[in-house]
């Protein structure tokens, strides 16, 4: 597939749609962020996620270990334990999430200082068109 042809050549592009789906949910990024590097309990990984209810955590995993990008594997300990870790799928992925989410925090400054920017800007039009309605009414 070629990412830089116009958009119309991608219409039949509906499972790539589907796995970037997918991957730019906000808990897949999260979740796979934290196992980088080593497998991790479920507790853990919901305590490294932060705000991530069960279910959820549930939910997003199971996706994972579907798609192939994570592992789960059981230890026959008392009581058991439950690892999950990234599969050589999940830690390819893991390498441009990583990346992202380092232009993120390279960026955020600038990014926050653009919203208030534009954020200011929309405000004033907004208090200038109302300010003519009042002076036509």
């Amino acid at each position: 597939m070629n990412v830089t042809a116009p958009l119309s050549e991608h219409a039949s592009c509906a499972p790539v749609s589907e796995i970037l789906s997918r991957i730019g949910e906000k808990w897949t990024v999260f979740v796979v962020m934290v196992l980088h590097g080593q497998p991790r309990r479920f507790n853990e990984i919901k305590r490294q996620v932060g705000g991530i209810s069960q279910q959820m955590l549930t939910r997003t995993l199971k996706a994972l270990e579907r798609d192939g990008l994570v592992t789960r594997t059981v230890h026959r300990t008392m009581p058991p334990q439950v690892e999950y870790a990234l599969t050589e799928l999940g830690q390819s992925l893991s390498v441009p999430i990583l990346q992202l989410g380092n232009w993120a925090q390279r960026h955020i400054k600038v990014i926050h200082s653009n919203r208030a920017q534009y954020d200011a800007c929309l405000q004033a039009a907004m208090e200038a068109e109302q300010k003519d309605d009042k002076q036509e009414g």
